[in-house]
């Protein structure tokens, strides 16, 4: 199946947060998130943003040691951190199951690491950084099903701020062109 995708840039941390709370306003319990991108391009901020707008109030870290962790919001959060995992059994002993129950919103850091165990319907979150400017990222989202590309295709207007003009990029069918 083709995924729709929409191409956005970020100035720095605060803006990132900001995209993903913006992001957060189309997330349903249920819902998974897969974020990828090279160590300290931005995956953990882009969960700040987004639990901070699923009505998360604590503090939210990076979970790469505990590799788990779970927030209280008007929808609850769960966030893994894949990285150093060696087998997607282990993932399932994390409580991946939990990831669709459709009781809360699931983040996994390194997503692509679990590709095979990723629901049909999920959103891909791509991070990696500008050359012209260390604080500035890319940010591309990648809708996998019809119902998330549905969502993404509502959600563009209101990412409108952040769209980066369209270039050359894999990975399916460019909105906003």
């Amino acid at each position: 199946m083709v995924s729709a995708t929409l191409v956005l840039a970020t100035s720095d941390a605060a803006d990132t947060r900001r995209l993903a709370a913006r992001v957060a306003e189309h997330l349903r319990p249920g819902d998974v998130v897969a974020l990828t991108g090279e160590l300290g391009a931005g995956k953990t901020c882009f969960v700040q943003g987004a639990a901070r707008g699923l009505g998360v109030t604590g503090r939210v870290t990076s979970p790469s040691f505990l590799l788990r962790r779970d927030y209280e919001g008007r929808v609850p959060v769960l966030h893994l951190d894949v990285y150093r995992l060696d087998d997607l059994a282990e993932v399932l002993d994390l409580g991946f199951d939990e990831a669709l129950d459709g009781q809360r919103v699931t983040f996994v850091e390194w997503g692509d690491a679990l590709r095979p165990l990723l629901p049909a319907e999920h959103l891909e979150v791509e991070l990696t950084g500008r050359a012209e400017d260390d604080d500035a990222r890319s940010v591309v989202l990648r809708a996998h099903g019809r119902d998330w590309q549905q969502r993404l295709a509502e959600a563009s207007t209101a990412l409108d701020p952040w769209q980066a003009p369209v270039a050359q990029h894999d990975g399916g069918e460019a909105m906003g062109d």
